[in-house]
């Protein structure tokens, strides 16, 4: 049986004795960087329940939201679009632009991308990609649907990212990497929280956030302190 050092013993005990009452946001991340003992960059996740009827379609909470300070990936993004259009998405970084020649390089199987931009004149040819790409398909929801291309391919490239509640009532989003700051990771997170709250479904009864908790790839979960989250998420309250 493995054994783990005295320090990384040390923090899962800390960890462990927060789970009850939470952590403030802050201090929760600095644990998590200090739990964060890989050989790599950790990634740093979110886990945020939500007090919602899962099965009662206007109570489904999705959004999108640009982090302070990105995720920490670099993202590439495919815009398919047309005239004028291609060249705003070529002047805001997008990694691929084409019209019909690159729904058909999708067609054949190319996916070398992380999100698939469009523009509304283009969906009728690109709809017949939905079977092969399913939930990377453009959406207007995530606002991956738009004729503004250059706004939404900057906002992709500076940390914009799609948050959207599971079967269990639960948003998980990456807010970061071990390597960024605690108040890199603070400012992130609150700034997902700000997101979840003003997507509240009005039809929502009762406690709205129920638990948060946050953790790198190969750490333990920290829970966050509920109030302390929704007191530092105002600064991101528009």
């Amino acid at each position: 049986m493995a054994r783990h050092g005295k320090r990384f013993t040390a923090v899962v005990t800390k960890a462990r004795a927060a789970r009850n009452g939470g952590m403030p946001v802050k201090q929760g991340m600095a644990l998590v960087k200090e739990m964060g003992t890989a050989k790599f960059d950790e990634t740093v996740d979110a886990a945020i329940r939500l007090g919602v009827d899962t099965k009662r379609g206007d109570q489904m909470v999705r959004g999108t939201v640009v982090l302070p300070h990105g995720t920490g990936k670099a993202v590439r993004v495919a815009v398919i679009a047309s005239g004028d259009k291609t060249t705003e998405a070529e002047r805001a970084g997008a990694d691929a632009v084409g019209g019909e020649d690159l729904i058909t390089r999708i067609d054949e199987g190319w996916r070398d991308f992380d999100v698939l931009v469009a523009t509304r004149d283009m969906m009728r040819s690109v709809s017949k990609l939905g079977k092969k790409l399913g939930p990377r398909m453009p959406n207007p929801k995530s606002g991956t649907l738009s004729d503004d291309v250059g706004k939404v391919v900057e906002e992709l490239k500076k940390g914009k990212v799609e948050f959207r509640m599971d079967k269990g009532g639960v948003v998980q989003v990456r807010i970061g990497r071990v390597s960024f700051s605690p108040d890199q990771l603070t400012e992130n997170l609150a700034s997902i929280v700000a997101a979840i709250l003003r997507a509240k479904p009005a039809a929502a009864k009762g406690q709205y956030l129920r638990r948060i908790t946050v953790s790198s790839t190969m750490g333990p979960s920290v829970a966050i302190d509920l109030a302390d989250a929704e007191e530092v998420a105002k600064a991101f309250t528009l």
